[in-house]
């Protein structure tokens, strides 16, 4: 793993991206770390997000969006490291297998890797959890198409790169 000092800036892109997508602002998530092969994004408990009323579980659906989304930015992170650019990636599958419910009360966290590139598709894999990642919630495995940099529009990639970006 390289060097926390080197991780800053994927850290910073993979927040920009998350900021990006409404999805991501109404769940409130937030990129705890981003690097060259790994994600690591905190979903903070809402009443909102309950699925079960009576039991105070997060919907599954909320754990599903959590998963594809650290799994994406996970992409663009390892994309970006790999090659200096900057790829949209959408979902091509995304198989998530849930373990247990979540805990109520308690953030739940998405560890992604982004751990094959090929010159079309990213594959990724992911564990979410609480209180341990060896007690996952769900684990998943995905496929996202891999884009050509031009299709990126300028104000999505200005939004990614920030500060960084000049024309």
């Amino acid at each position: 793993m390289k060097e926390s000092a080197d991780m800053y800036p994927l850290t910073q892109m993979a927040s920009r991206f998350v900021a990006q997508l409404t999805q991501c602002q109404k769940l409130q998530l937030n990129v705890l770390e981003g690097c060259d092969k790994h994600v690591l994004i905190a979903l903070p408990y809402d009443p909102q997000l309950i699925g079960y009323p009576d039991t105070g579980v997060i919907h599954g659906g909320v754990i599903t969006t959590l998963m594809d989304t650290a799994s994406g930015c996970a992409v663009v992170c390892s994309i970006f490291d790999k090659f200096r650019l900057l790829e949209i990636s959408p979902t091509l599958d995304l198989r998530v297998d849930y373990m247990k419910p979540a805990e109520p009360f308690k953030p739940v966290y998405c560890f992604a890797q982004c751990y094959k590139l090929s010159s079309s598709i990213a594959f990724t894999r992911a564990i979410a959890y609480q209180d341990s990642i060896d007690d996952p919630v769900a684990h998943a495995v995905g496929s996202f198409m891999r884009i050509s940099p031009e299709m990126v529009g300028d104000e999505f990639r200005q939004a990614l790169m920030g500060a960084s970006y000049h024309d």
